[in-house]
């Protein structure tokens, strides 16, 4: 396996590029909008800048990794006989159903076709295409070039040789690859969201406000950001559709989505990527304060650690 297609470049595609041109693939990012293109560009060249100056790679190997990748507006501009092609754009399943119909139509007939979802069924996914058995989901954390997992997701049909074969892709790009069976939010959202939900909920009731909520949970349960702030940096949106998916399929209660969580999304108040959230966030991608809007649910003064 040598030759790999990334569909979308953003946040995730770009970081899923990123990986396998870095690891000797030779990767065709697509992506419809020609500025999609040119932020990933930059992103790729400036993470691998990254590396050369904390000598994780050398300059040799980051322009070579650069030069791995070739960019395309169009699928029908890429290579049919592909051994890979990676989904990763919106999460709606329509349009994921709809891209891999036409996946299934342009790629030759040995071609694996994965989605980066992070909950939507890949044996829906699969169901629209004349592969099943060759469809599979490959579920990367972000930042893409920094985290080890890949959550592997085997559909109905999808088969044994499937599963090898991206797992053993997986060992290639450095990841370790964890396998889950094919439910709503797998394991690793099945897990994570509920919590990023009960902490906009202890918010939304006035328990704490959003610094001591994550300063809680930061220096008590050891985790490197808060549940507020990583909902930032994931994207409220995102949040929210994962945890309508689950609600959807699974019929229980505790994945209905918190009113507040519901009505930041209605606002446009998405995180980081619109400057506010819980948080507003600097140009640098940085937190610069807690939300104007929450400010006045403060409970007490969050302590400075001693230098």
């Amino acid at each position: 396996m040598q030759k790999i297609t990334v569909i979308g470049a953003g946040t995730m595609g770009n970081g899923i590029a990123h990986v396998f041109a870095q690891a000797g693939f030779s990767v065709a990012v697509v992506d419809a909008s020609a500025a999609s293109i040119e932020r990933a560009q930059a992103t790729i060249r400036k993470n691998l800048d990254r590396q050369v100056a904390k000598l994780t790679v050398t300059e040799a190997d980051a322009n070579q990794a650069y030069h791995n990748l070739s960019w395309h507006t169009s699928v029908d501009t890429v290579d049919a006989a592909q051994d890979l092609v990676v989904e990763a754009i919106i999460e709606q399943e329509e349009a994921k159903k709809a891209l891999f119909s036409q996946l299934d139509k342009y790629f030759v007939a040995t071609c694996i076709l994965a989605s980066n979802t992070s909950s939507i069924s890949i044996t829906r996914l699969a169901a629209a295409t004349h592969r099943p058995d060759k469809v599979i989901g490959m579920h990367f954390m972000n930042p893409v070039p920094v985290m080890k997992l890949v959550e592997i997701i085997k559909g109905y049909s999808t088969s044994t040789h499937t599963t090898q074969t991206i797992t053993e892709v997986c060992a290639r790009l450095g990841k370790i690859a964890v396998a889950s069976n094919d439910y709503p939010g797998f394991v690793a959202n099945r897990i994570l969201m509920p919590m990023i939900n009960e902490a906009i909920l202890a918010l939304h009731e006035g328990v704490a406000g959003v610094d001591e909520i994550d300063e809680i949970m930061k220096l008590g349960m050891g985790h490197p950001m808060g549940p507020l702030q990583l909902a930032d940096f994931i994207g409220l949106d995102i949040c929210l559709n994962i945890l309508n998916v689950m609600y959807s399929g699974l019929k229980q209660p505790r994945y209905g989505a918190c009113p507040l969580l519901v009505n930041m999304v209605s606002a446009g108040k998405l995180g980081a990527k619109t400057v506010e959230g819980f948080y507003t966030w600097g140009a640098n991608g940085k937190i610069d304060q807690v939300s104007p809007v929450f400010t006045n649910r403060r409970v007490g003064q969050v302590a400075s650690l001693p230098a």
